[in-house]
């Protein structure tokens, strides 16, 4: 192989790398407010259930109830993958009664 050919195959390379697309493609997500903080789940505490307002998409001003993991505030805005299912409430319970 001569040089001039080496030199095309190899522009040829960078110019298919070129049509690749850059990054990471992320799935489609969407705002919501976040309105009450409904309690604390989790085996230690670690989960807190939220009731959060849609900001945006197909299921705009609906209201759900979900579990969030971390620090979280009202007022704050979290983003969803999806709006359709909803957390289960949050079941009351006394510890050591029946």
């Amino acid at each position: 192989m001569t040089k001039p050919e080496q030199q095309k195959q190899g522009e040829e390379k960078q110019q298919e790398q070129k049509k690749k697309p850059a990054g990471f493609l992320f799935t489609e997500a969407y705002p919501a407010e976040v309105q009450e903080i409904v309690g604390r789940t989790g085996t230690r505490g670690g989960i807190t259930q939220v009731r959060a307002k849609v900001l945006d998409g197909p299921e705009k001003n609906k209201v759900l109830r979900r579990n969030v993991k971390g620090a979280i505030g009202v007022k704050d805005i979290i983003m969803l993958r999806e709006t359709e299912i909803e957390a289960r409430s949050l079941s009351v319970t006394k510890r050591g009664k029946k």
